[in-house]
């Protein structure tokens, strides 16, 4: 339970840090749903911009690269304008690029609109990302306890109601540009409301005392903690990120059965996943994060290995229900112990965020290309094999000794 103490030594009364703290829950949903919103329709945007699966690849590059170009500048623009400031822009930007790009995209069929508003989409999605994790870190230190993994099941579930929502509305064959705007207005107001309910934007900004004014200075990209908790995020986004873009296929084409069937393997992934991110703090909070981390990583290992070498499905099935539970906490631990110390937490979830977006970069290029060599399904034993450095780089998430005094 959030102690309640007198104003002023850093801690907020109980009923204020509650509505904050469901006021990040709403926001990681919101984000969620747009996304998904967004990926739902993507069939029907290639369509309508006559693209190749490899051109649609490189299509959906200018996403990423929007979000890897702002990451780096995130934490600087949550120190001046707040978290919740810059949740509000985050949302605005992705709102247009996501309006812009479905109506580039199929109303005037024009690739170089529907690029631009996808990049706008990247850049409004990373900031809002760094935003809503810096806010969460912060509401989890308040209350006292581990609370991150279940934000981020929040955008699970939000990514999963996009989802249910595009499945009728391409069923319908409702216009991209309007589906998207319909979604987007209130989704956006919404964002809007909650946001007022986080923290005061001072609890961001105060100073570390175990600093020297001359450390404050220094750039979170030198400081060996912070990336070290990148790389880790980045390897446990490969773990993630590989199941979104490759599972489905790899189950269609490794056990040669029908499409919904591989479309039934990535919900099952997705499920485990977000079950993982909800149950997930009861055992951080009771052994800690490096032997919870740990764990996943032999998780992620064990359940990438079943997934391909399974003699049948139902095998393969179970490597996806461990698979997914063990790449559930990596990238929510990671934002936290990122932000243990408040002082600087929004710089260093800025770095740790832009290293781990890196594998959402280099990721489906690099599995895709060894795929045409040895298949969709074995060339995720790659990310398995980053499983092994992986469960060196979890004793970074320990919370420094000064955050646990």
């Amino acid at each position: 339970m959030a102690r309640v103490t007198e104003p002023g030594n850093g801690l907020v009364a109980l009923s204020p840090l509650r509505v904050s703290r469901d006021a990040v829950f709403a926001v990681f949903a919101f984000n969620g749903l747009l996304v998904a919103s967004f990926v739902s329709r993507l069939p029907d945007i290639r369509s309508a911009l006559a693209l190749s699966n490899e051109s649609l690849g490189f299509l959906l590059l200018a996403t990423s690269v929007g979000s890897v170009l702002a990451l780096p500048f995130s934490g600087r623009l949550v120190d001046r304008f707040s978290a919740a400031g810059v949740v509000r822009a985050g949302a605005l930007l992705v709102g247009c690029g996501l309006v812009v790009a479905g109506f580039g995209a199929t109303v005037l069929s024009w690739v170089p609109l529907t690029a631009a508003g996808m990049f706008v989409q990247g850049v409004g999605v990373s900031i809002w990302d760094v935003a809503m994790n810096v806010e969460g870190a912060e509401v989890e230190r308040r209350l006292g306890r581990t609370i991150m993994p279940r934000f981020h099941a929040a955008w699970s579930m939000g990514s999963i109601l996009g989802s249910a929502i595009g499945i009728p509305m391409a069923a319908l064959h409702v216009p991209v540009a309007i589906h998207l705007l319909v979604v987007v207005v209130p989704t956006y107001l919404l964002a809007l409301r909650f946001s007022t309910a986080f923290l005061p934007a001072a609890a961001h900004s105060a100073p570390e005392e175990t600093e020297s004014p001359g450390q404050r200075q220094r750039s979170a990209w030198t400081e060996p903690r912070t990336l070290v908790l990148g790389l880790m995020v980045l390897t446990f986004a490969m773990v993630e990120g590989s199941a979104n873009d490759w599972l489905s296929l790899g189950i269609i084409d490794g056990y040669q059965v029908p499409h919904w069937v591989g479309v039934s393997g990535f919900a099952l992934f997705v499920i485990c996943m977000t079950a993982g991110r909800l149950t997930g703090p009861v055992l951080l909070d009771r052994f800690g994060r490096a032997p919870v981390l740990w764990s996943c990583t032999v998780a992620g290992l064990a359940g990438i290995l079943l997934t391909v070498f399974g003699p049948n499905l139902g095998i393969a099935a179970i490597g996806i229900v461990i698979w997914g539970i063990g790449a559930s906490l990596g990238f929510p631990v990671g934002m936290s112990a990122a932000a243990d110390a408040p002082g600087r937490a929004a710089q260093r979830v800025s770095v740790v965020s832009t290293i781990g977006y890196g594998a959402f970069l280099i990721g489906p290029p690099f599995l895709g290309t060894i795929g045409d060599h040895v298949g969709t399904l074995r060339s995720l034993l790659v990310v398995a094999a980053l499983m092994v450095p992986t469960a060196l780089t979890v004793f970074a998430a320990r919370p420094p000794r000064a955050a646990q005094s």
